[in-house]
């Protein structure tokens, strides 16, 4: 209930720095900031090519399409992800669910079983479908799910940034950190750092090539994560993103997963 005064408070004011007498205020109030700034894109689609890259630089080609609904009020986005190549993975869906307050809900529609799987909580820091990203990963990000530390302002790919560091309030999650680069501008987030549950940085996402969508909403052309401990990788590339569609609720339950094309 505080945390939530908190945020209100932080979106009344419309200023990072209004309020951010403390390292913990400052952070979650730019934390607060780049979640306001992606709101009211309704729902969007887009092509996504997932290469796989072990630790002798091979790739392993994956394609798919995402599809994601805004949620409304209080209910996190919903999101649901088609493979379609390669041929042994064609029609493997994923649905997810993410909440504000709990732990997200995501299934997975294996074709092959003709079944749909929930994820339990305590795997979500597991590999998803073989890539460096985990199931937690590929969420969305809310905002009640961390607290927050500013560290310091740095440049970073020659943009001036904030650096926040936010801690998972998840007892299952595989981190016990993210430190974030946030570009001021715009509120982006350029780099990501994962630390594990021994606090040793585990992995590292950038994301490139940023372009502009309906005059408003930012999104990546490329991200790459890179695992430190294993030297493998995963790339994710973007393509022809659209925003507004008209998707419905309907097109996100655990029966269209079967259904999914």
């Amino acid at each position: 209930m505080i945390k939530t005064m908190l945020i209100a408070a932080l979106f009344a004011l419309g200023s990072v720095t209004a309020i951010a007498q403390t390292s913990q205020e400052k952070g979650l109030a730019i934390a607060v900031e780049a979640d306001k700034r992606g709101e009211g894109f309704g729902d969007s689609q887009v092509e996504l090519k997932m290469v796989l890259v072990d630790s002798k630089g091979t790739e392993a080609p994956r394609d798919m399409r995402v599809k994601s609904l805004e949620g409304v009020g209080e209910e996190g986005d919903k999101s649901l992800m088609i493979f379609d190549t390669p041929i042994d993975q064609k029609g493997v869906a994923m649905l997810t669910y993410t909440h504000k307050d709990k732990s997200d809900d995501q299934w997975l529609y294996l074709p092959a079983l003709k079944r749909v799987k929930k994820i339990s909580s305590k795997n979500k820091s597991g590999p998803f479908v073989g890539s460096e990203f985990a199931f937690e990963d590929i969420s969305s990000q809310e905002v009640e799910k961390y607290t927050y530390n500013y560290l310091r302002d740095e440049t970073f790919d020659g943009k001036d940034c904030f650096v926040v560091e936010r801690f998972p309030t998840d007892k299952y999650s595989g981190y016990t950190k993210q430190v974030a680069w946030i570009d001021k501008a715009e509120y982006r987030a350029l780099k990501i750092e994962f630390y594990d549950r021994k606090k040793s940085l585990l992995k590292t996402l950038e994301n490139k090539d940023y372009k502009l969508y309906l005059d408003k909403f930012w999104r990546p052309a490329l991200s790459v994560m890179q695992n430190h401990q294993t030297k493998k990788g995963t790339r994710l590339e973007y393509k022809g993103y659209e925003f507004q569609v008209g998707l419905k609720d309907r097109e996100f339950t655990k029966n269209s997963l079967k259904r999914a094309k």
